[in-house]
């Protein structure tokens, strides 16, 4: 049955390719329109420029398109944010005949399940949602990873014996990267004091800024931010108080290069590499038991940008213990929180 849906699929996707298409969304990024190509539409819920999760995709995106110029045309939509903005602009889409659509966010989980079903001569991709469809996959980060190497880091380089960690919403792989954030620190300093705030929403800049001031008003010197617009309020605040913060999804060292330790980087290429070669191949196939595409330390799609200790915080057996700890997650030597 599995091998019938797949072939089913790739026909229909193929045929897709072959057939022309009319075109809409304007004032969109790339494409050249030929109906020869596998069309794809990237839906970012923030700006391609936010040097966070959106950047990180439309960079992956950009590149993945670029390598494939022959085969594919990618047109991108920024900052549809809100659910209800999300199905209207999922099905104008799909309605425009478009092949693979992808919905990056957590919060694109109940449209894109809702949509995928109604459609089903289209591939649908969810970024760090849930839920499958048979026209349908999911990726995601492996967060708890670095999370934790993001703890080791803090722990190792704190001065006070306070670390903290702010996340935007709650769920998916943010509270996967704040379990395994504890667990990091925890493991090379069991003492340490560790904060914890989730401002509630990912695009909370104010509120992970005033978070952020509250924490370095305590005594924390070093933060680690788990994702989007909220990151930019940490970058500031550690800034203004002259404290250390660790970055995630980009490199952010540029936003304050006096003050950004270090961080996390993705590579969001990794996982659309993967998906589209079973798409090519005709075994793309989600029926609920399907292993979503993960991008980890271990397959190169989750990278440690370069420390950047300017305050001279970290001894060379630091250095070594944190690179140790990064050799170890790429040969997955180390046990990670389960959520």
């Amino acid at each position: 049955m599995k091998k019938t849906i797949a072939f089913l699929l790739a026909v229909t996707l193929l045929a897709a390719c072959l057939t022309a298409c009319s075109k809409g969304n304007g004032g969109q990024d790339g494409g050249s329109g030929e109906a020869d190509k596998l069309r794809i539409a990237l839906v970012l819920p923030g700006k391609k420029d936010d040097v966070s999760f959106n950047q990180a995709m439309y960079r992956g995106a950009m590149e993945f398109a670029e390598k494939n110029a022959d085969t594919v045309e990618l047109k991108v939509t920024e900052g549809v944010y809100d659910v209800a903005d999300i199905d209207p602009t999922l099905r104008d889409y799909a309605d425009n005949g478009y092949d693979v659509i992808i919905g990056h966010g957590y919060q694109f989980s109940e449209p894109v399940n809702t949509v995928a079903k109604q459609y089903g001569d289209c591939v649908f991709l969810l970024g760090c949602g849930v839920g499958y469809q048979p026209n349908s996959a999911c990726y995601d980060v492996q967060l708890e990873a670095g999370g934790y190497l993001m703890g080791v880091i803090a722990a190792l380089a704190t001065q006070s014996n306070k670390i903290g960690v702010i996340g935007g919403g709650e769920g998916s792989e943010i509270t996967r990267g704040h379990e395994g954030f504890k667990a990091g620190a925890k493991s090379v300093n069991p003492g340490v004091d560790i904060q914890e705030v989730y401002t509630g929403d990912w695009n909370d800049t104010t509120g992970a800024y005033e978070a952020a001031i509250g924490m370095y008003d305590s005594g924390v010197d070093v933060i680690w931010h788990s994702g989007d617009g909220i990151g930019l309020g940490v970058v500031q605040a550690a800034e203004e108080k002259d404290m250390y913060v660790l970055g995630n999804v980009e490199d952010q060292k540029t936003l304050a290069p006096q003050n950004v330790l270090g961080g996390l980087q993705y590579e969001w290429g990794n996982a659309l590499e993967r998906i589209f070669s079973t798409i090519r191949d005709g075994s793309f196939i989600s029926d609920g038991e399907k292993e979503t595409y993960m991008i980890n330390v271990e397959n190169g799609g989750l990278s440690m940008t370069e420390i950047n200790d300017v305050k001279g915080w970290l001894t060379e057996e630091d250095l070594s213990a944190i690179n140790d700890v990064y050799e170890k997650l790429g040969k997955n030597e180390i046990a990670l929180p389960e959520i």
